[in-house]
């Protein structure tokens, strides 16, 4: 049994083609820096070779057109058409409170899907295109629907409440939901089995960081907080999105600068984070670049989001009352050595100590801690893909 994952992000859109039967990966891609210049496609397979196209991708039709193409590419493809794969799983950022856990496709779902764009502009719109693309080739396909919210329902009350009228919450779903809880879920279980003791014994702190970046306290193996909010905005500056800020700021742009709701929804998920601030780029490579040629608003925004971060990672830790390991994943978290650097300069206290060494080398699971360090800090490659084929193998079955 084939299926294909579609993991739309922000400015990315990873995909990867399974056979089920040993979970066997046929061939996974990347298509890169959507909507931003320099855009890509990647193509890897399990032989190590990889087939990169470099094309412009406005945006996520765009890119979806070039998953096709790559895959039954008749020089560069694994299958034959897309009549070989049984099913697809969407990774779907949003599902209000309807969704608790993952779900058959049908009208009904696309709908609610589609209403909560609001709640998810940049995730939810890209998840949509992602399956209506695969639904218009692939009519007869059974397609699952994975919720990011899904981890996240096991929060306690006094952590995904607002202090505002109880009342919003009820009538309106007015609350903390939480995100990337696929990736949170998946790494934390992966954290247990490197340090061989039983994630219900363990307390704690993953860090998603990308272009959209997340926070989680997993406490015994359920999440007990994390940093998004109602919608993908709130938590730490990322990218383009600003993280959390006074709300009063935004009845200040109404009041005085006479913005409306279309100008703040783009100044505060597409115009701020380290590209606000730097005035750069929100990718950062760029920043990196750009400070080490001595850009004083780039090491700014790194600065600054290092920082955010670092506060998250010792608010959980106080929030469970202990901490025994630090995770670092996704693009940044993964594969930025010096922003994982900047991030852990300062929480010593915590037991939190890394090996320079271990932290320069690149690509697989690892613990980069120092020997003596009392919290481990592993860096662990996220596989939402897998855990989302997954959770459509157990939907769908070899139907």
């Amino acid at each position: 049994m084939k299926i294909l994952v579609i993991n739309s992000g922000s400015s990315s859109l990873k995909y990867q083609l399974f056979d089920m039967e040993k979970e066997h990966v046929l061939a996974k891609g990347l298509c890169d820096r959507i909507g931003i210049q320099n855009s890509f496609i990647k193509q890897t397979y399990n032989n190590g070779s990889e087939f990169i196209k470099e094309t412009e991708l406005k945006d996520h039709n765009d890119a979806i057109k070039e998953v096709i193409n790559a895959l039954t590419d008749k020089e560069h493809g694994v299958i034959e058409s897309m009549d070989e794969i049984s099913s697809v799983g969407h990774r779907v950022v949003h599902g209000g409170e309807r969704f608790y856990k993952s779900v058959i496709i049908d009208r009904d779902v696309l709908n609610t899907i589609e209403e909560c764009i609001e709640l998810a502009p940049l995730h939810n719109g890209p998840n949509m295109i992602g399956i209506k693309a695969c639904k218009k080739l692939m009519p007869n396909v059974p397609m699952v629907a994975v919720f990011d919210t899904a981890f996240h329902q096991t929060m306690p009350k006094k952590a995904f409440l607002y202090a505002l009228p109880y009342s919003l919450y009820e009538k309106n779903g007015v609350r903390r939901y939480g995100f990337h809880g696929t990736s949170h879920k998946y790494v934390a279980e992966r954290a247990a089995v490197m340090l061989n003791r039983p994630i219900e014994e363990l307390k704690i702190v993953t860090c998603h960081l990308g272009n959209g970046s997340s926070i989680c306290a997993v406490k015994h193996g359920k999440s007990v907080d994390t940093s998004m909010g109602y919608t993908p905005l709130a938590g730490v500056p990322m990218g383009t999105r600003c993280g959390s800020i006074d709300p009063a700021i935004v009845i200040s742009l109404i009041e005085h600068d006479k913005y409306d709701s279309s100008m703040l929804n783009e100044l505060l998920n597409k115009k701020s984070g380290v590209l606000g601030i730097s005035g750069i780029s929100s990718d950062f490579r760029d920043l990196d670049e750009a400070a080490e040629k001595g850009n004083e608003r780039a090491e700014l925004a790194l600065e600054i989001f290092a920082y955010q971060v670092r506060k998250y990672i010792g608010a959980y830790a106080a929030a469970m009352g202990g901490i025994d390991a630090l995770v670092f994943t996704a693009g940044i978290g993964e594969n930025n050595q010096g922003l994982r650097k900047r991030v852990v300069t300062g929480l010593e206290f915590l037991g939190v100590e890394i090996d320079d060494d271990k932290n320069s080398q690149r690509g697989g699971e690892k613990d980069i801690s120092t020997d003596q360090a009392r919290v481990r800090t592993l860096v662990i490659s996220t596989n939402e893909e897998l855990a989302i084929a997954r959770e459509t193998l157990k939907l769908v079955g070899n139907r």
